[in-house]
């Protein structure tokens, strides 16, 4: 009888080891999954502030950008006002004047604001890459730690 109650205390003991194991080897999982996506978030935050700080630098570097964006918003505004036929009649040389000349302003600040937006790294592609990556980080950590997690409810089954 003594053996067999020896016996039940080594299984016991055993049992117990394996228990705490899985328990560490979930716990450490979980807390490398948490560690990876804080800092993806980390990450993420900083690369949000630099963008903020580049965007306002271009900003404060273009202020003419700034006015011709103030002067399209105005001329479209204008245009969906509804004119008398004589306006039109006294200001269609004007504004085709006008028009032409906004135009070629407008132009020419979308070609300078997308290409000074290229030489910062700020493209479409290049933030739709960072959030596609970011994502996949937060994925691969989360199924590591299921998978671990599974793993170890599976050992403990076992037992």
């Amino acid at each position: 009888m003594f053996a067999m109650t020896t016996e039940t205390h080594d299984q016991q003991t055993a049992l117990r080891e394996k228990i705490d194991h899985t328990r560490e080897t979930a716990s450490q999982a979980y807390h490398d999954a948490k560690d990876k996506a804080a800092t993806a978030l980390h990450t993420s935050k900083d690369k949000a502030g630099e963008l903020a700080h580049k965007t306002a630098r271009s900003i404060e570097s273009n202020p003419l950008g700034i006015l011709v964006g103030g002067l399209v918003v105005g001329v479209i505004a204008g245009a969906l006002i509804p004119r008398s036929a004589r306006e039109k009649e006294l200001l269609t040389p004007l504004g085709k004047k006008l028009g032409e000349t906004i135009r070629q302003a407008t132009q020419a600040a979308r070609e300078t604001g997308l290409r000074e937006l290229e030489e910062a790294g700020l493209t479409k592609d290049a933030a739709k890459d960072r959030a596609k990556s970011l994502f996949d980080d937060v994925v691969k950590a989360a199924s590591n730690a299921g998978s671990a997690a599974a793993k170890a409810a599976t050992n403990k089954t076992s037992v």
